[in-house]
């Protein structure tokens, strides 16, 4: 059954996100479930996707072992079916995380490593991506001389995170944070690439979110490297000028663009088969090869 909201009752909600409910467990940790809700140009949709919760958290679980010691995280290492009431453990089986609690940094850190999206709309613009002068001449998804950084400021829910440069971010939480979490960004992206390439997959850009324990040590949280958080393209589909095929929520973007909407909210509803094919990209990201280990999960 997908679940759009989850209703805990043995513990507090204290926030609800565009994808995840987190729970209060004591003054130190943190439930945080994956809901099968979809966001679009920072809107919710009124739809769930059905097993994407479940995906979601499959991905995020592998690429903080494959990546771990890169930087430190908010894992505890805690059963989330542990921590709720008997008849809850459904709502959380699957799709939920024990986390340590975190002051977020309000910075979404991008990494691209090819011009695409948003990004590739700026370079048309200004020939440069949140300030970074890029050379001319190139084209659609074309992999970029090194990846880049390119910041964005969290914004409300229903509002769009703006770009930023990466002097702006230094300004919104000291230079050395910054540094951390640029560094931290690009060393996450380069191994999990470099992997990945291995494996077919390219990863054409993602973003990472951290935050600062009660020590003031930056951690990684959240999701990591998900189709909600990054896009990934087939390297065998792959080639410069055009929009790659993508295993991520690209496809209901994709139809949102076709609708007449002006990307506030509520957007339109989606018909059962766009639900339906949108669900099939998130559960394909679970039988790649490069997810051998999820091969048998049944999503």
């Amino acid at each position: 059954m997908p679940i759009l909201d989850t209703s805990l009752h043995s513990l507090k909600r204290i926030y609800r996100g565009k994808v995840r409910d987190s729970y209060e467990l004591g003054d130190d940790k943190l439930l945080i479930v994956v809901t099968d809700r979809i966001s679009a140009f920072d809107v919710i949709l009124d739809d769930p996707i059905p097993y994407k919760g479940q995906v979601l958290q499959a991905l995020t679980d592998f690429w903080f072992e494959k990546l771990d010691g890169v930087c430190p995280n908010h894992l505890t290492g805690i059963d989330p079916t542990s921590v709720v009431a008997p008849d809850e453990v459904e709502q959380v089986k699957g799709r939920a995380v024990v986390a340590m609690k975190l002051k977020p940094i309000p910075i979404e850190c991008v990494v691209r490593g090819y011009i695409i999206g948003g990004g590739w709309k700026d370079y048309q613009a200004t020939g440069k991506i949140c300030g970074i002068e890029l050379p001319k001449g190139l084209k659609q998804a074309q992999q970029l001389p090194e990846p880049i950084f390119t910041p964005a400021g969290k914004a409300e829910i229903g509002t769009h995170d703006e770009n930023i440069t990466f002097e702006k971010a230094c300004e919104m939480v000291g230079r050395d944070v910054a540094e951390k979490i640029r560094d931290y960004s690009i060393e996450l992206y380069k191994r999990a690439a470099e992997y990945a390439r291995t494996k077919g997959i390219i990863i054409a850009d993602t973003k990472f979110e951290f935050g600062l324990d009660e020590n003031g040590v930056v951690r990684l949280m959240d999701e990591v490297l998900t189709p909600d958080s990054s896009r990934f393209w087939p390297a065998d589909q792959y080639q410069e000028g055009i929009s790659p095929p993508s295993f991520d929520k690209q496809f209901v973007r994709d139809w949102l663009e076709t609708q007449p909407w002006d990307k506030k909210a509520p957007a339109p509803r989606a018909p059962a088969e766009v639900i339906e094919k949108t669900s099939d990209k998130y559960r394909e990201a679970t039988h790649w090869s490069l997810w051998r280990c999820f091969s048998a999960s049944g999503y």
